[in-house]
């Protein structure tokens, strides 16, 4: 299910980059011949959001966030997984956070519309908030079913 979600994010992702420098260069030629093209900011602004937000989810399962590793690399055995553990906690409550307030911005800024295209509802941009929140959790749970798994097997080996 894991590779699934993320197989998913990364999909959607790299569709909302690829529409991204679409309407980028878009934006780039119109304005050289001289034609006024006034959506192309906003769809290159929110399918950027898109996509990072559907990468930085992608990135934390793989564990290839920003992270300060400098600790967990002099660590090993027991240490490591107890601050793996400690780190993933720590990432599971802001995800769970970035989940609850991304639903209350869906819902408080549903009905705003975008400037050049009003038929085009704000809530599509600010869904992939709750969406990412609630990935992040996933993965999150996942590493931390992972470690203490592998907690208990190193405290059986001692």
């Amino acid at each position: 299910m894991i590779k699934m979600l993320e197989k998913i994010q990364l999909t959607i992702g790299v569709i909302s980059l690829s529409i991204f420098f679409i309407a980028i260069i878009i934006q780039i030629v119109t304005r050289h011949l001289g034609i006024p093209v006034i959506w192309t900011e906003e769809v290159a602004n929110y399918t950027f959001i898109w996509s990072v937000f559907m990468g930085a989810s992608v990135m934390l399962n793989r564990k290839e966030h920003f992270s300060f590793d400098f600790l967990l690399q002099k660590l090993k055995g027991v240490s490591k997984t107890t601050l793996n553990i400690v780190i993933d906690t720590i990432v599971l409550l802001f995800a769970v956070a970035l989940f609850y307030y991304g639903i209350e911005a869906v819902q408080n800024f549903w009905n705003y519309n975008w400037v050049s295209l009003p038929q085009l509802k704000m809530g599509y941009v600010w869904i992939s908030i709750p969406i990412t929140g609630l990935t992040m959790a996933i993965y999150s749970l996942n590493h931390l079913i992972i470690s203490i798994k592998e907690l208990k097997g190193k405290g059986a080996n001692v």
